[in-house]
């Protein structure tokens, strides 16, 4: 009987459905942005890097999370504006 009436209210509002999974990409592109900007400070107070490898290495892990990130939240945005449209 619950699933019959949460199956229900899913099919009578799609469009909460859509921006649930828009909030479900929200959160994991946020989280990478966060961590981006937390490796950058931590970069920052530690000074100069010793090793250019690990230092290079560590440039284009955090560039990754960025794009990464705002990937997530530009796909996010667009299955919002989508769900506008139901």
């Amino acid at each position: 009987m619950s699933l019959h009436v949460l199956w229900g209210l899913l099919a009578s509002h799609p469009a909460k459905l859509v921006n649930l999974l828009a909030l479900l990409f929200t959160c994991p592109g946020g989280l990478l942005l966060h961590a981006a900007r937390r490796r950058a400070a931590q970069a920052l107070a530690c000074g100069p890097a010793e090793d250019l490898v690990a230092g290079g290495m560590a440039e284009k892990v955090s560039r990754f999370y960025y794009i990464l990130g705002f990937a997530f939240l530009a796909m996010a945005l667009l299955i919002s504006w989508l769900s506008t449209w139901i």
